[in-house]
């Protein structure tokens, strides 16, 4: 019996290696969702008075707490006053102490994006001239080490978990009733289950410790968990936690009262009952990831997070479906094979999930990437290409498991006509042995009459060789050790002819090979469909190489302020639709008098765009002069000009644009300037 089963089992610990050994090749530190594009002071200026504060401009919009944003001087001395707060839209700042010294300052901050990754950076910015002296922050790599390791691991092991689940589940339901008395079904869904239980649990404990510290040590700090059940990515694992609770309800129910229901009309009302309740619970469920993650923030989250559950539904439908399709080609009883009926409806199954999964997937894509150049000048858009391509080879190869299907269901109906046929052979023949019957009997009573002591004889003989067959018995049942090892042997007999009868079916064997197959590659699907979630999404990264090709020559036009004219950029978000973008203030001579200002307003891409309004303030602080209002007119697209605009004496001047996207979307942003 032992060789009998250690093939497959062999087979299914080779599966579990790949699946896990794929997962832990994608495992690494968690890419950066929100990027930073703009600050102020901008990365390597020389400004000629140290600022009041420090404002950083993401991507999106990120969570803060105390150590969010430091300020460290030269000697590495934190010189930033109070908590960090949002002051616009995707802004954020912190207040710096007064009367900073000359020198290289370091900024450096960790936040955590609203798709609830950790992202981290650090840059420098010098007041009056660069020091030679500048302190160091150490690695600011947001989510790696040991902890990040292991919450990436986390991650993978939740989506395996309701990948199993949910299409385990779907399969039995849908497809294969019978298969909720098949244990390997019923083991691997109930795994399924206690793996996403665990690794919620797991992500849980990790969740504060990913997000600041990074330390092993702060992993069971109450304080920290506390934080994070405050954080829209706690109150999402909780509710998963919520959830699971009602999924086991719905597996004691799936594979204890369901399968010793009888079929007829009362098991079709709970199986529509199942139904619903399992679709319930899985949308739920996806919806925990929907609503924390990538689909929560960016563009159109209110139509991106039902795709994104519908995406992730299918996903489940599919491949968990595949992988309860494998366990039951290969682990279900002799008396229980999956037949041709359960795999065409699989197939349909999938077919539908499938179209579902394109239809979805191309929106995200559009969504996540929103050009096409970002297919191939982006980490996402790469890994992308990956994905597509796998998902056409799994295509492929379902289709090769359907011919597949096709044969074995047409066996099938052969089969039956046969078995149709020698029900008739043998009814005939048992006729044919009642009429013998009667005549032996017939042929005995004529024999007892005329023979009786022959008969007796023969009675003795037979009475003999009854009692050596009861003595034989008897011996067997007095060796306990002796019965068993005959039981096995029987047992092993019976598994190696279910066997033999199992593998001569052509078609049925062609089967298992090409599942396995697309277990295979969907083992490849799921590795880079997990890493996808924790790379940079291909519009953010683009935004953010542009708003800092902006910054930089923001940065490069302010410190050079002094031959004669100015340029400023300033990031700006107003929320709205299309209210993102960068606005470019020029301003010449930049000197004491009149001065001639043209205010540029472009996309995050470069690409110039108009919006309602826009209007300019001058305000010096110091002097307590201003804000002094300029209306610049509209130009052409994207451009507007001002002509005669009055600075009255030189000093370091805020410059105010206030950008208006719609009529109830705008936001104003500023940034010092040496003027005069």
């Amino acid at each position: 019996m032992t060789r009998t089963i250690t093939p497959r089992l062999r087979t299914l610990v080779l599966l579990f290696l790949a699946v896990t050994g794929a997962l832990l090749a994608g495992a690494g530190p968690a890419s950066a969702h929100a990027a930073l594009t703009g600050s102020d002071p901008a990365q390597g200026v020389v400004v000629p008075k140290a600022p009041d504060q420090v404002s950083l401009t993401f991507s999106e919009s990120v969570s803060l707490n105390d150590n969010s944003i430091r300020v460290l001087d030269p000697k590495g001395k934190r010189v930033d006053l109070a908590k960090p707060n949002n002051l616009t839209g995707t802004t954020y700042g912190v207040q710096l102490k007064s009367g900073l010294g000359k020198g290289t300052y370091t900024v450096a901050w960790q936040v955590v994006s609203a798709d609830s990754h950790p992202v981290a950076g650090a840059y420098t910015f010098s007041v009056g001239a660069p020091s030679t002296t500048v302190a160091s922050v150490g690695d600011q790599e947001a989510g790696g080490g040991v902890v990040g390791w292991l919450y990436g691991f986390g991650r993978y092991m939740s989506y395996a978990g309701y990948i199993v689940l949910v299409g385990g589940a779907a399969f039995v339901l849908a497809c294969w009733q019978r298969g909720s008395g098949v244990q390997a079904l019923q083991r691997l869904v109930v795994g399924g289950w206690l793996t996403l239980t665990a690794a919620t649990l797991w992500l849980l404990l990790l969740r504060g410790s990913y997000t600041t510290s990074g330390s092993l040590g702060d992993v069971f700090d109450l304080n920290l968990l506390g934080q994070v059940l405050q954080t829209k990515t706690g109150a999402a694992l909780v509710s998963r936690l919520l959830l699971l609770a009602a999924a086991a309800l719905f597996i004691a129910v799936l594979f204890g009262a369901y399968d010793k229901r009888e079929e007829g009309a009362e098991k079709r009302d709970l199986t529509f009952g199942l139904a619903i309740g399992g679709t319930v619970v899985a949308a739920g469920l996806a919806a925990s990831w929907a609503m924390a993650e990538h689909a929560s923030t960016g563009l159109q989250p209110g139509i991106a997070m039902p795709v994104d559950v519908i995406h992730l539904l299918a996903v489940a439908t599919w491949l968990g479906g595949l992988t309860a399709l494998l366990v039951a080609l290969y682990r279900a009883p002799a008396d229980k094979p999956v037949g041709a009926v359960a795999v065409g409806r699989f197939s349909r199954m999938a077919f539908g999930s499938v179209v579902a999964l394109v239809a979805t997937g191309i929106y995200q894509s559009w969504r996540q990437l929103g050009s096409w150049s970002a297919f191939t000048d982006t980490a996402y858009g790469q890994l992308l290409l990956v994905k597509i391509a796998l998902v056409a080879l799994l295509v492929g190869i379902a289709s090769i498991s359907r011919r597949w299907t096709r044969r074995l269901a047409d066996t099938a109906v052969t089969e039956t006509e046969e078995s149709a046929g020698e029900v008739t052979d043998a009814e005939e023949e048992a006729e044919e042995e009642k009429e013998t019957v009667k005549a032996s009997a017939a042929t005995k009573e004529a024999s007892v009459a005329s023979g009786g002591s022959r008969a007796s004889a023969a009675s003795s003989a037979s009475g003999g060789k009854g009692s050596g067959k009861d003595a034989s018995a008897d011996d067997d049942s007095e060796d306990p050790g002796r019965a068993a090892q005959l039981a096995r042997q029987q047992a092993a007999k019976d598994s190696a002819r279910q066997k033999r009868v199992r593998d001569a079916d052509p078609n049925r064997f062609g089967l298992r090979r090409s599942v396995l197959a697309e277990a295979g590659v969907a083992v490849a699907l799921l590795a880079v469909t997990t890493v996808l979630t924790q790379t940079e999404p291909g519009r953010t990264e683009q935004d953010a190489k542009a708003a800092s090709s902006a910054s930089s020559t923001s940065s490069s036009s302010a410190s050079n302020s002094s031959s004669g004219a100015l340029t400023l950029d300033m990031s700006f978000d107003t929320g709205g639709k299309d209210g993102k973008g960068v606005v470019r203030v020029d301003l010449d001579p930049a000197a004491v008098g009149t001065n001639e200002m043209h205010v540029y307003v472009q996309r995050p891409n470069g690409r110039a765009f108009d919006i309602p309004e826009v209007k300019v303030a001058f305000t010096l602080a110091a002097k307590k002069i201003g804000p002094l209002p300029v209306a610049p007119d509209h130009v052409t697209t994207g451009h507007w000009a001002a002509n005669g605009v009055q600075i009255p004496m030189a000093g370091d001047w805020q410059i105010s644009v206030t950008v208006r996207t719609s009529d109830i979307d705008q936001v104003t942003v500023s940034k010092n300037a040496q003027i005069g």
